[in-house]
């Protein structure tokens, strides 16, 4: 890639995990609102199903490159009381319906998941699928910690039908793993994948971050030939967010200068994708790879990728749960986030309150502008040659997007776009000219991380 680009483009984005972006979402929130919208759009879709999100914060020892909301601890006495305000949250949920939800997918993110004891997760599911009904094809999900998922734990959530698991690498390197306090030899991670995979998942993940402290190409070379010895079925490759502003001394164990900058950090990406590449990984949407034979590959070949605050999915449901602190729920049309301290949670559950505390009700150009982005995010193309799909400011962003037609890094059309195989690593700055919200109030202090 040519050093000039990155050093042109890579400037604070946001990931478009939602449009708009949490930090533009309107001050103006009301709960009763939210209840309103999210009803009518379950109505709309209850034949489809939703999502569940269940956010597990808990984890033993502070990891120093994550941005997750957690609470660190080695009290295990706080798994049963989580989990008891858990469920009592699906429960207000469940009053919204006229009759027991449909779900088509739930995943465990955290924090750390397997924190929680085997006993205690199937506490929580067995409780949530008590008051709904699973598709046939619904797919359940968790993030798995090698140094602590035991093989009770894989094969009590493969009882319960979980069939994907994803473990977080991050690199194999000493050096990288002191930093950002996550010891974790490959042993660990390669007991771990071997026992799922024996046990019967069919989708096993590993995560690996590039653009760590003192990483060097060689520690992603060994990381990811590491990696291909496991052969898990799809992995996400995805760039470090050093965002020390927002997640304060999580993220404060190493110096800014320790961080591989710019071209360097982009360098460390395109070794990595051409080593995945080579052993058989395709590349899907931004910063995931797949085996041909995993769903997320199948997904995104017949165009039913999708992506939610969960990343990508393959479900693409329009409705979305997110139960416990810090989870944000999506209706499409509408979204809400939970309080972040667990004793408010606590508090506002007892008051029989959806535990609330920010939110946004989409406009009429905010749900057209979020197709867009959705379509660059999962298909690196978007056409406004449908009326719906039309909106006032195409001009501008077109006008803002020459510039990168120029560079080559996409294709203008009569009524479309189509993202280059060299623009694909900037797509996050291509969705950032169809961001209106962002260009109509520019942010005065650092709110993303860089898109390079």
């Amino acid at each position: 890639m040519e050093k000039e680009l990155i050093q042109k483009y890579n400037v604070p984005g946001p990931r478009y995990t939602s449009y708009p972006t949490v930090p533009y979402w309107d001050d103006t929130f009301n709960a009763r609102v939210w209840e309103r919208t999210f009803t009518a759009a379950y109505d709309e879709n209850k034949n489809v199903g939703l999502s569940l999100y269940i956010h597990l914060p808990f984890c033993e020892s502070m990891c120093t490159f994550c941005g997750c909301h957690k609470r660190i601890t080695k009290n295990h006495q706080l798994e049963n009381p989580y989990i008891m305000a858990l469920l009592k949250e699906w429960d207000l949920y469940c009053t919204l319906f006229e009759e027991k939800p449909l779900i088509r997918e739930i995943h465990l993110g955290g924090g750390t998941p397997t924190f929680f004891s085997a006993e205690n997760l199937e506490l929580l599911i067995n409780g949530i699928l008590s008051k709904s009904v699973k598709t046939p094809d619904c797919e359940m999900s968790f993030e798995g910690h090698p140094n602590n998922t035991t093989r009770e734990h894989l094969e009590k959530l493969y009882e319960l039908g979980f069939r994907r698991v994803s473990f977080g690498v991050q690199d194999y390197s000493d050096k990288v793993q002191r930093a950002i306090n996550r010891i974790q030899p490959f042993s660990h991670v390669a007991r771990v994948t071997m026992w799922a995979r024996d046990i019967g998942y069919t989708s096993i993940g590993h995560d690996i971050i590039f653009g760590l402290p003192f990483q060097h190409v060689e520690d992603v070379v060994d990381t990811i030939e590491k990696t291909n010895t496991l052969k898990p079925d799809r992995i996400a490759f995805y760039s470090y967010a050093h965002v020390p502003w927002i997640k304060g001394n999580g993220q404060r164990g190493f110096k800014d200068e320790d961080i591989p900058q710019d071209d360097e950090k982009r360098i460390l990406y395109e070794i990595g994708k051409k080593l995945l590449q080579l052993n058989g990984y395709e590349e899907i949407g931004m910063d995931h790879f797949a085996l041909v034979s995993d769903t997320l590959h199948k997904a995104s070949v017949v165009g039913e990728l999708h992506r939610n605050f969960m990343g990508y999915t393959t479900t693409r449901t329009k409705i979305m749960v997110g139960l416990g602190v810090s989870s944000i729920g999506d209706c499409w049309y509408g979204f809400a986030q939970n309080v972040k301290s667990i004793e408010e949670y606590y508090t506002l559950l007892e008051k029989n309150q959806l535990p609330l505390v920010k939110g946004h009700i989409l406009t009429p150009e905010d749900l057209v502008i979020r197709q867009h982005i959705q379509n660059l995010m999962c298909r690196f193309e978007t056409s406004w040659s449908d009326d719906a799909l039309y909106f006032e400011a195409i001009p501008l962003v077109l006008s803002q997007l020459e510039e990168m037609e120029h560079d080559g890094l996409l294709t203008i059309g009569n009524s479309s776009i189509k993202v280059t195989k060299k623009g694909k690593p900037f797509v996050r700055n291509i969705c950032m000219a169809f961001d209106l919200r962002l260009k109509r109030r520019t942010p005065q202090s650092k709110l993303f991380s860089m898109t390079v």
